[in-house]
């Protein structure tokens, strides 16, 4: 029997930080930098940089169901942001660093309102989450020299990391890993 793949397309600001939680994960098959929710077609990194493109810096996670679930993912993608933050993360400032769950189907779209609202329920945040969820469009691979990013400059990945106050931030609200 041929494993059945999904898609789970996520903004979490800088796509560099995203890519790694979702790559140590069981079952999942890949993770690509990109672009998503605009209007320009194949935007490149400066143009969606500038703001100017309504495009969200984003990863787009695909993985096999039998080995993971669709809530697990949107568990870690919880874990990885600051989802009261409408301005953009940490150091990374305006709408193209926002956070957002693209969804492709309607069961995804369940879900993701179901974890966004148990979120909110949870009285883990003083302000209100406001993570939009949206109906997936085309998602634009990021450039090439964007891809594993971490894998290919560890040093610079980790101290960007380290400054941006991303993992201060979560070790804060989520406690240490």
């Amino acid at each position: 029997m041929e494993s059945r793949v999904c898609k789970a397309t996520l903004a979490g600001g800088c796509f560099w930080c995203m890519e790694r939680p979702f790559e140590k994960l069981d079952g999942v098959l890949e993770v690509v930098s990109g672009y998503t929710g605009g209007h320009k077609d194949n935007p490149t990194y400066e143009e969606v940089s500038s703001g100017m493109t309504g495009h969200l810096e984003a990863v787009q996670v695909t993985f096999d169901p039998s080995k993971i679930s669709y809530v697990q993912i949107l568990d870690l993608f919880w874990k990885q942001i600051d989802p009261t933050d409408s301005g953009g993360q940490f150091v990374d400032r305006g709408g193209q660093y926002g956070t957002a769950i693209f969804y492709h189907t309607e069961e995804q779209k369940v879900l993701a309102e179901k974890s966004k609202a148990e979120l909110e329920k949870s009285g883990r945040y003083k302000r209100p989450v406001v993570t939009e969820i949206r109906e997936a469009s085309t998602f634009y691979g990021a450039e090439q020299y964007h891809q594993g990013y971490h894998k290919k400059n560890p040093i610079q990945y980790r101290s960007y990391r380290s400054s941006s106050g991303r993992d201060q931030y979560l070790e804060e609200i989520w406690g240490k890993k």
